[in-house]
C-alpha cells in the first residue's frame, strides 16, 4: 500500500514511469476511492471492513475485531505482513526511523498485538520478504507496506516509483505469482474528499490489478473502493465478508480478470 497521493498525481505523471508501465500492461481502476482520512482508517477499512469510528492516525486506538488475517488463518492458509524498516518482528512502538505504525494495521488488532507468538511470526520486517521469496516460503496472503519514504509520504513520487520498480519484478517472476497469484497496488488516501458508493470519501486514488490472468491494459470505470478490494481478496479465498465489504454498494474487482 502506498501513501497520500491522488490518482492524478501518479497516473500520467512522468515521474512515475514504472507505475504507468504497469498500468499499461495490467489492469487500472480509474474510478477507485479511498475510505476516509487520514491514513490509518483506510488501512483498517482494507483489512477489516470498517474504520471503527477512528478519524486520526492514533497509535493507542486498538480494536477488537475480526480481520483478514484471522479469516485467512482460520481457513488453514498462511499469511504474513512485511513492513519496511520495522526494527523487529511485532514491534509495538509508534515509529522507528522511517517506519510508522499508522501504516501497519495488524498492530491495531488486539488478537494479533496481544498474542506475542502469533505476532512475531506474522508481522515482520520487510527484510524477511526476500528470504521467504528465496526459500519458496511465500504465504498465501501477503501484505507489504513500504517505509515512509518509499511509500511517497515523505519523499517524491519518483522515489516510490523506483522502489516499486525493484520490488514488483521479484514478485511477478516468482512461482507464487505465476501459479494463480495476484498483486494489488493501491494508495491509502487521496488529497480530496472525492467519494463513491455511499461510504468511501477518502479521495480518488489509483489501484493496479496485476495478474497473469488480468486483461492486458484493461481500464475499469466501475466505482470501487477499499471495501470492495477487501471483498475481492475474501472472494478469492472463499471467505465471508467483513463489515462494509458485505454491502452491495462495495463491489468486488472482478472485471479485470480473463
Amino acid at each position: 500500500m502506498i501513501a497520500d497521493h491522488s490518482r492524478g498525481a501518479v497516473i500520467g505523471n512522468s515521474a512515475a514511469p514504472y507505475v504507468n508501465s504497469l498500468a499499461a500492461t495490467y489492469g487500472l481502476a480509474t474510478t477507485y476511492y479511498a475510505a476516509s482520512h487520514p491514513s490509518l482508517p483506510n488501512y483498517l477499512a482494507l483489512t477489516a471492513g470498517s474504520t471503527f469510528g477512528i478519524a486520526s492516525d492514533c497509535t493507542t486506538c486498538y480494536v477488537n475485531a475480526t480481520n483478514i488475517a484471522d479469516q485467512v488463518e482460520s481457513s488453514g492458509r498462511s499469511w504474513k505482513a512485511y513492513l519496511e524498516d520495522m526494527p523487529t518482528p511485532c514491534f509495538t512502538g509508534a515509529s522507528s526511523g522511517n517506519y510508522a505504525m499508522k501504516h501497519n494495521p495488524f498492530m491495531y488488532y488486539n488478537d494479533i498485538r496481544n498474542n506475542p507468538g502469533r505476532c512475531v511470526t506474522h508481522v515482520v520486517p520487510f527484510t524477511q520478504f526476500g528470504l521467504d521469496m528465496s526459500s519458496g516460503q511465500v504465504p498465501n496472503f501477503v501484505w507489504i507496506t513500504p517505509n515512509m519514504c518509499n511509500d511517497t509520504h515523505d519523499c517524491p513520487v519518483a522515489t516510490g516509483d523506483a522502489w516499486l520498480g525493484t520490488v514488483v519484478p521479484r514478485i511477478t517472476s516468482s512461482a507464487a505469482f505465476r501459479n494463480g497469484g495476484v498483486l494489488f497496488i493501491t494508495w491509502d488516501e487521496g488529497s480530496s474528499n472525492a467519494s463513491c458508493c455511499a461510504d468511501a470519501w477518502g479521495g480518488h486514488v489509483a489501484t493496479l490489478v496485476i495478474s497473469a490472468r488480468s486483461i492486458s491494459g484493461f481500464r475499469s470505470a466501475i466505482a470501487e473502493n477499499h471495501y470492495g478490494l477487501l471483498r475481492t481478496i475474501e472472494d478469492g479465498f472463499q471467505l465471508g465478508h467483513l463489515g462494509a465489504a458485505a454491502w452491495s454498494s462495495n463491489v468486488p474487482l472482478r472485471e479485470y480478470f480473463r
